[in-house]
């Protein structure tokens, strides 16, 4: 039995992505794809910690969803939205709870109804601004962990995209379900599905619809919230996935544990909040799966086996150091369009991780400088002439927390000794030639080509 148990390890870690799919056929490949696509998910589940941040999402949900549904209300009563037709709204998304979905329907509009916004004053409304920002907050940093994102947004911009969020988020929810609530009601409308097979059809397409809205509010969450560029036919692949989860997650919820007396016996009057936490755990952990899923997808020909998700080696990533600095260099000498974090990373084919890593290092060495738009720039910390080619290498090869492990722990006079004339070979090699030498030279290459 152990045997065959390290076979199949065996198979997972290595043999697995050996396998050449550009040799394979196009059925063959997408199997390969896919087995490799659920391993590394679950992989990246587990380091990832979904399930843990999934309970911290549900503890803000608890705190925020009042002030979150409040503000939201205030926002569709200017579009013409009223109180009532948020009622069905929350039914239909507590619906797999069962009665007690109904319940905390009531509970949660009743102490909405009680918020009066004529006496909160300019601090309670920004309190309850920051509230409703503050869950978008939470599930941005879930999600950067997630695409392994290590800056989040800007102050400004995280003010201006929430906001929008907040705003057009409701605005297109409820126009999409008013719109459905139209069509079914109108005399019209009534006529014409009374001719078949025009009936039926509409008949099935209501029936998607609810699928359809749920697959759209998962791909927008993966492609609007994380602080990088998502490809959006990953955000979708993971938005389907997500969609059907959702669905057979409210299933199986109806029917076994909404309908369960086991709660009521065991934590009596807390039972339905008990249950409601529950179907928040759930939604919460589907979405940071699809996620995972989504991003898992757009990455797969970057993910191995290995712990890190893009390990560089030392020469690589001086070389990404170079290429980086050379990009935005050659671009600022010559007046052509300033390059931003997203598209040199979409420009270099690789996931964002290693590229932010290696602007960061330059940005700390004082070589790089990002400008106050939005999205940020990258641009030169001065002239070109005054970048030198040696201090780009050291960029990426020491910094103050290296040097000070070298001198209290990796010292040694015979290894010293090869160390610096590792050095000064490399400074000898580059003298003092800049970052406009080289730059400089690839245009009069060009000239000559031309």
């Amino acid at each position: 039995m152990s045997e065959f148990v390290k076979k199949i390890n065996y198979f997972f870690t290595r043999q697995l992505w050996r396998i050449d799919t550009d040799s394979l056929d196009a059925g063959k490949s997408m199997l390969v794809n896919f087995v490799r696509l659920i391993y590394i998910t679950l992989r990246e589940y587990t380091q990832n910690e979904l399930a843990l941040r999934s309970m911290s999402l549900v503890y803000t949900t608890l705190l925020s969803i009042v002030p979150l549904l409040a503000f939201c209300i205030s926002i569709l009563k200017a579009f013409g939205v009223v109180d009532n037709q948020l009622e069905p709204f929350l039914v239909n998304f507590l619906e797999p709870l069962g009665d007690k979905g109904i319940e905390i329907s009531n509970k949660i509009l009743e102490f909405i109804g009680k918020i009066n916004f004529g006496v909160l004053g300019v601090a309670g409304l920004i309190m309850l601004i920051y509230t409703s920002v503050s869950v978008i907050k939470k599930i941005e940093d879930s999600l950067n962990v997630i695409w392994k994102v290590q800056k989040g947004r800007s102050l400004a911009r995280r003010f201006s995209d929430y906001i929008t969020t907040l705003l057009l988020g409701p605005v297109l929810m409820f126009a999409a379900l008013g719109l459905t609530a139209t069509l079914s009601s109108n005399t019209i409308v009534g006529k014409i599905l009374a001719i078949e097979p025009v009936g039926t059809i509409v008949f099935i397409i209501g029936k998607i619809i609810p699928f359809v809205i749920v697959f759209l509010v998962f791909t927008f969450i993966y492609v609007i919230i994380p602080n990088t560029k998502v490809n959006f036919k990953a955000a979708a692949i993971g938005g389907a996935i997500a969609a059907v989860a959702w669905h057979i997650a409210s299933w199986i919820f109806t029917f076994s544990v909404a309908s369960s007396t086991k709660y009521a016996a065991i934590y009596s009057s807390l039972a339905v909040l008990i249950i409601f936490m529950i179907w928040l755990y759930l939604n919460w952990l589907i979405m940071l799966v699809g996620a995972q899923i989504t991003f898992c997808v757009q990455n797969l020909r970057f993910l191995t086996v290995k712990k890190e998700v893009f390990n560089l080696s030392t020469k690589l990533r001086e070389k990404l150091s170079l290429m980086i600095m050379y990009l935005i260099g050659y671009n600022f000498y010559n007046d052509l369009h300033r390059w931003t974090l997203h598209s040199m990373t979409d420009f270099l084919r690789l996931p964002q991780e290693p590229v932010e890593e290696a602007v960061s290092e330059l940005e700390n060495h004082k070589l790089l400088i990002e400008t106050g738009d939005d999205p940020p720039y990258l641009v030169p910390s001065r002239a070109l002439d005054k970048i030198t080619l040696k201090e780009i290498l050291d960029a990426t090869r020491t910094n103050y927390e290296t040097d000070m492990i070298e001198k209290k722990y990796l010292s040694m006079p015979e290894v010293d000794t090869i160390s610096s004339r590792v050095d000064n070979a490399i400074t000898d090699a580059l003298g003092q030639m800049s970052l406009k030498d080289i730059i400089q030279n690839t245009d009069k290459q060009e000239t000559r080509t031309e």
